[in-house]
């Protein structure tokens, strides 16, 4: 498995590796929390939001609906400080490990997006 890693400072250990993006330069990204696993959200990155993230060490999304860039707690305090990101085997998914600070990463102001279930 090939990982991408960032240094607590937020200096890039890895070259960025070619990734398989869709039609739109888009690639799925999924959040997860690096303290206990939790899955905390997913939203769409393309390179040069992905380039962002590795230069800042916080996540960076393409807003699919707004048409821009965003930076994850921008708003409202509630930032993702990135500790890994890996590549699925198809290339073409990111899991991005973070330390989830403020109280949640959705937007709801629940910890995760995940917090309803089809099947109780």
């Amino acid at each position: 498995m090939t990982i991408i890693y960032l240094e607590k400072e937020g200096k890039i250990n890895t070259m960025l590796p070619e990734l398989k993006y869709d039609d739109k330069g888009l690639i799925p990204a999924i959040i997860q929390d690096a303290e206990n696993g939790d899955v905390l959200m997913m939203a769409y990155m393309n390179r040069k939001s992905l380039e962002m993230t590795l230069e800042t060490g916080f996540t960076h999304f393409w807003s699919r609906s707004r048409q821009k860039y965003w930076k994850k707690g921008e708003t409202s305090g509630h930032v993702q400080e990135v500790r890994e990101i890996l590549y699925d085997c198809d290339e073409d998914t990111l899991l991005v490990k973070v330390i989830q600070h403020g109280p949640g990463a959705c937007h709801t102001g629940h910890r995760t997006c995940f917090y309803r279930s089809i099947v109780p």
